[in-house]
């Protein structure tokens, strides 16, 4: 495959229009050349290019450098439809629906509670449920359901599990106004209706960080990091309501592809005309999924809170949010597109959105330097907080990338991985983990993901996005 390629920039590749009979846009790649064996290992890019076969797909397809294969879509992927001749794909999104990374921020330093970070990985892993199947604090009724799907965490500050000024702080002040609850099915509702508020397993995590390091010291600023800062990731999405959602437009798209005239190279792609009655249904569906993802962080926040207190004491300060981002999402949005201004469906599956110095979007307090964007690493390896560039808008659609990208599935990782010599590595490290799964912590090993640095260089050169701080864990809970 890669002697199809032509290099664009020293990170940026593109597999030609016409390598492929069906493809409808170039495909582009983004990697340092050292990278390229890497993406060759899995149908990566043969799924990249099963995407140029997109009705409306708008530019090109591509995959950032975190990227590896996924159902339809590869994870790591962006692609843009247009709003009225092109397709909405749940497989652009994903199962997962708005799984995303939450940043917290503190006023103390890691000196000040070294003593204490184990009582504290501790307390949280009580106070956050976590696993296949666990319910969480708050149980909801139908009506209130409804409520969380229609207006996010706009109904978690109505009902006291935000704090002033946390929706401001959130993609999307954390609600999309085109959700609608009516759009989900009661399998998928009976399914979230006890998680909000829950982890989950997987690659879900609440991680405790250390900044080590500050890249530039204007945007760290901005953001309200310093060296040796304590700081909190959530890394959770939409659960079980997700999933469901995602199965249920799927086999429906499925069965529908022939009525609606498309013809794909990959039945994973299912799609239908964003303006048909079933694209406008799915895309209500998917919002009120992101409505619930956000909620989810949010009450998960709301439990970190309660056990911060616990540990360091209401003198210690709040914990603020920095940032929450979405990387499993489409978002109608305006783009240039051949130098014309449109609006177009941009689908991200493992992508992050990163918008630049002066977006109408950005945070007003972070409009200056550009977008948070949070770039979590591997269990044990350090983590990333960027910030969006104009070259973002130029070549990506507005869109970075969104972790390390796996290297291996996890039924390799559970096969290659010893456990207890995992734990004592990190252990050394001063890494605390609190786990109710060995099998999980193999599967999430940092040798079953590519090297982060490695990938945040990467788009830094590139142009979409810049370093800001770096972090190092100090402790990790899990399902």
């Amino acid at each position: 495959m890669t002697e199809n390629f032509k290099q664009i920039s020293p990170v940026i590749w593109e597999i030609p229009q016409g390598t492929k009979d069906f493809m409808n846009v170039p495909a582009r790649l983004f990697a340092s050349e050292d990278m390229l064996p890497i993406v060759t290992r899995d149908r990566t890019l043969h799924q990249l290019i099963n995407v140029t076969s997109l009705p409306g797909i708008l530019s090109y397809a591509m995959v950032m450098p975190d990227a590896h294969e996924g159902y339809g879509f590869p994870i790591g992927a962006v692609a843009a439809t247009d709003l009225n001749d092109g397709v909405i794909s749940p497989g652009g999104i994903g199962y997962d629906i708005n799984c995303g990374i939450r940043l917290l921020k503190s006023n103390l330093i890691f000196d000040e509670i070294r003593d204490r970070i184990e009582r504290l990985a501790g307390e949280i892993y009580k106070y956050v449920p976590s696993g296949v199947g666990k319910s969480g604090r708050v149980q909801l009724s139908n009506a209130e359901m409804e409520k969380v799907l229609n207006y996010g965490c706009k109904w978690a500050e109505s009902n006291g599990y935000a704090e002033e000024g946390d929706l401001n702080y959130i993609e999307s002040e954390g609600y999309l106004e085109s959700a609608d609850a009516k759009t989900v099915s009661r399998g998928a509702v009976d399914r979230g209706r006890d998680q909000l508020g829950t982890m989950g397993a997987g690659n879900h995590f609440v991680e405790v960080n250390v900044v080590k390091k500050i890249y530039d010291e204007e945007a760290a600023a901005s953001f309200g990091l310093k060296e040796n800062q304590f700081v909190i990731q959530i890394h959770t999405g939409s659960r079980g309501l997700g999933h469901q959602v995602a199965t249920d437009y799927i086999k429906q798209m499925i069965s529908l592809a022939p009525h609606y005239g498309i013809n794909l190279p990959d039945r994973e792609l299912s799609c239908v005309p964003i303006s048909s009655p079933e694209g406008q249904q799915y895309f209500s569906a998917m919002s009120a999924s992101a409505n619930f993802a956000w909620t989810n962080r949010q009450l998960i926040t709301w439990e970190i809170r309660d056990a911060w207190r616990n540990i360091f004491g209401k003198s210690s300060g709040k914990l603020e949010i920095l940032y929450d981002v979405a990387h499993n999402i489409a978002k109608i949005e305006e783009h240039s597109v051949n130098a014309e201004k449109r609006k177009v469906m941009v689908h991200r599956k493992g992508a992050t959105r990163s918008f630049p110095a002066g977006h109408p979007e950005v945070t007003a307090e972070y409009r200056s330097v550009g977008q948070p964007v949070l770039i979590p690493g591997s269990m044990g390896t350090a983590s990333y907080v960027l910030a969006g560039l104009r070259g973002s808008m130029e070549l990506s659609f507005g869109s970075t990338c969104h972790g390390s990208g796996r290297l291996m599935s996890r039924t390799a990782a559970r096969k290659k991985i010893n456990v207890e010599e995992l734990k004592v590595e990190l252990n050394k490290k001063g890494v605390h983990i609190q786990t109710g799964s060995l099998k999980g912590l193999a599967e999430e090993a940092p040798d079953a993901y590519k090297d982060v640095e490695m990938v945040v260089n990467v788009v830094e050169e590139a142009g979409i996005a810049k370093k800001v701080a770096q972090l190092i864990p100090v402790a990790v809970i899990k399902g």
